[in-house]
This record gives structure tokens, sequence and C-alpha cells, in this order.
């Protein structure tokens, strides 16, 4: 029993062990040619300060959402492109979505919200969902039938819920008033 706790004290002290080895080695001293070298080299150029957000948002705005060639879609894909809901979709906490189909190229739209805006294009998905994409920024928007809702995957956030266009408002009362069976209630037993 004792070899076991000095097994185990053991094993949690050796990384801290080492971390405390590695912090405490200095690094060798630098040779007295490569001191000099750097003495009689031009100071390098100043580097530009750096872009502010609101800067870097204007010049998203108005820069055009490239187009990713390598992207083909597919027939299924292009017919669950029609059942995308389009124009500026009500979400909760006072957001908005703005959806807006391509007209140069089918199949693709344009995702915008406050601060964001993203090129997406269907992806087929084994539950039935409406589902946009932009693989580059890792953005997707889900379309259900009572609500929709966009997510940044790369920042693992959403970055708005509860959206519903009016088709979406009428799905969703319909349910309230005949809402689905519940997944364990079972089937019907059969009519006689």
């Amino acid at each position: 029993m004792k070899t076991l706790a000095l097994l185990v004290a053991a094993a949690v002290a050796l990384p801290f062990a080492a971390s405390a080895q590695s912090s405490s080695t200095a690094k060798p001293a630098a040779k007295p040619a490569a001191k000099a070298a750097a003495k009689t080299t031009k100071a390098a150029p100043k580097k530009k300060a750096p872009i502010t957000r609101s800067a870097a948002k204007a010049v998203e705005e108005v820069t055009p959402i490239a187009d990713d060639p390598s992207v083909v879609l597919t027939d299924a894909e292009l017919a669950v492109a029609q059942k995308v809901f389009t124009g500026k979709i009500q979400c909760e906490l006072g957001a908005d979505v703005t959806v807006t189909a391509d007209d140069k190229k089918p199949g693709f739209f344009t995702v915008s919200t406050k601060g964001a805006r993203y090129r997406m294009y269907p992806v087929e998905s084994r539950t039935g969902a409406i589902r946009l994409e932009d693989a580059r920024a890792g953005a997707m928007w889900l379309q259900l039938g009572n609500k929709s809702m966009l997510m940044n995957q790369k920042q693992g956030v959403r970055l708005a819920d509860e959206c519903q266009s009016p088709a979406q408002l009428a799905f969703a009362d319909e349910m309230k008033k005949n809402p689905p069976k519940a997944l364990f209630d079972g089937a019907d037993a059969p009519k006689k």
C-alpha cells in the first residue's frame, strides 16, 4: 500500500519537477561576434500601427465576399436552396438576420447580422433541417420548421437564436395548437 502511495506521489510530482528545472536553466550568452554584428546592422523598419476593429469592419463591408470556385452544388443541394427563407428575419433579444439569395450564382446566399457577414451555400443534412455553411469562416445557418439560428463554429457561439420568418411563426403557432407526439409516447395502436 505504501509503495502505491509513493508511486502516485512520484507521478504527480514529476511534471512539476520538470517544469521547475526547465524554467531555472538559463539561455547561453550570445557570442561576442553576433553582438557586434547586431550593432552594425541598420535598425528594422518600424511596424505600422495595427488596424482598428472599426477600420477592419469598414473594409469588410465594402469588400465583396470571395467565391470559392471549388464549391460546386449538387442537384440535391440546389433543391435545398429553394427552401431557404430569405429577407430580414427577426430573432430574440431584438437581433435580426438578413438572408439574401445571390442572383448571379444560384444556391448561394449572403447571410448578415450585426457585425458579421457570410457567404453561404446549402449542405445536405441527414435530419432534414436546412443547413447553410460558410466553411471558410466556420459559420452555419440552421433552419428548422419553427425557428432558425446563426452559429459561428470557430468561436463556438450562437450569433442569433430563435429567428423566425413569417412562415416559421405560423408553423410554431400550429405546433402550439397541435403539439407533436412525444418520442416516448410510442406509436398509436392500430385502429380496428
